[in-house]
């Protein structure tokens, strides 16, 4: 049991406050912070603090002695690569609408690219990995995403509404087929038009939007975030692609699993992400980068309905459990308050890494070899032969609270 130095990414759409708050750094920071990594990507491994302080790499931890730190059930099924990767994630502006391949479409896109001699760092490379990128995200604020295309009779509602002119033809497509073939029909005309047609269409959908909200219309969520978006990226087809996904308002502790070829965007908030250890992303709108439109039409489920929140499923009354089909991880929670402040006792579950985000938690093995207290924003790992340990509360934040996210690698 290790404590970690995590790497901070910079990225625009980041806050220049969330991070830093957490990890006790002055606020606002210069520029904006937008993730926090916890794990063993070769982009940014975290750094492992040894007892007498001097720091190693994850990455070349689990190289040196992979059987030690991921376990021989770990190994045979990911050899020495740790299969998840935890963040932090601070969202002041949108993300890119993306999708994420399963295994099979990585390994066989990947194949094709090495095959056709594109560098791995190139800009154009859609699978720089051969592995599926599943991944979750809990909210820590009131968080705000698009998911999963919205259940197409909606849909077919929502554009009745705004009654777009230069729509019309289009919303046709949906209305004679409101089901999936519908909206992959609709979506790939709109996620393909010139940019001229854009140019003439986005002023009419921004006039609509901007009227339903003013009439407090059923969809006036949905419309106010057209507006920011279109605001944001002026012509993108993505604006577009926005209308036909569910628009979410996560609570604290609640959460959203993104299986393969599942379009979604985090637009704003802070919350504990856990993914697959990949860089794989197909991209469709809301960004500079690259955008392979055939490329993700391959991959996008087109299934249509509510986009699941999932609460958790609550072990006890300290522990819940984020259930998903993900088998690169499992993601878990762990909160104190003064009538339940007792020791939690995690047994060795494989890789492990365990996140502080709200008040003081002290970590003991049940061997009595180690202990150590984290504060909020500070992490530690685990190795798959680390006896078990308990968990307790030293100092609940001053709204009685102490918590913990638990990181593990899925069932094999």
């Amino acid at each position: 049991m290790e404590l970690l130095r995590n790497a901070v990414r910079p990225y625009a759409w980041g806050s220049r406050t969330a991070i830093a708050d957490l990890l006790g750094r002055p606020v606002p920071t210069p520029h904006p912070e937008a993730e926090l990594w916890m794990g063993a990507h070769p982009g940014d491994p975290s750094r492992v603090t040894g007892h007498d302080g001097t720091e190693v790499s994850l990455l070349s931890l689990l190289e040196s002695d992979p059987a030690h730190h991921l376990g021989d059930k770990c190994c045979d099924r990911w050899g020495t690569r740790l299969p998840f990767l935890l963040k932090v994630l601070a969202a002041d502006e949108p993300l890119s609408l993306q999708a994420h391949p399963s295994a099979e479409q990585a390994a066989e896109g990947f194949a094709r690219e090495e095959a056709a001699g594109i560098a791995r760092n190139a800009s154009n490379r859609n699978y720089p990995d051969p592995t599926a990128k599943p991944e979750l995200i809990c909210a820590l604020t009131e968080f705000h995403a698009l998911a999963g295309f919205r259940d197409a009779h909606r849909t077919v509602r929502l554009l009745d509404e705004l009654d777009v002119p230069s729509l019309r033809a289009h919303r046709g497509l949906l209305h004679a087929q409101p089901d999936a073939d519908g909206l992959r029909a609709l979506f790939t005309t709109w996620i393909t038009l010139p940019e001229h047609y854009l140019r003439d269409v986005m002023p009419e959908l921004l006039e609509a939007c901007v009227d339903h909200v003013r009439a407090r219309g059923e969809f006036a969520l949905e419309c106010r975030t057209v507006l920011e978006l279109g605001e944001a990226y002026p012509n993108d087809a993505g604006v577009l692609a926005s209308l036909l996904l569910n628009r979410l308002v996560l609570q604290p502790g609640e959460a959203i699993f993104m299986p393969a070829g599942n379009l979604h965007a985090y637009l704003h908030g802070t919350g504990v992400e856990i993914l697959a250890n990949s860089d794989n992303i197909l991209r469709c709108g809301l960004t500079p980068k690259h955008v392979d439109v055939p490329e993700l039409l391959r991959v996008l489920d087109f299934a249509c309905g509510d986009m699941r929140v999932l609460k958790g499923e609550s072990l006890d009354s300290n522990l819940t459990v984020y259930r998903t089909s993900a088998e690169e991880f499992e993601l878990s929670r762990l909160d104190w308050t003064p009538a339940e402040s007792g020791a939690v006792r995690l047994d060795s579950a494989g890789p492990q890494i365990l996140l502080c985000t709200r008040g003081r938690v002290r970590l003991s093995t049940v061997d009595g070899g180690r202990a150590l207290e984290l504060d909020r924003g500070e992490s530690v790992w685990l190795a798959a032969s680390d006896p078990a340990v308990t968990a307790r509360p030293v100092t609940l934040d001053q709204d009685g609270a102490a918590q913990i996210f638990r990181a593990v690698a899925g069932a094999v």
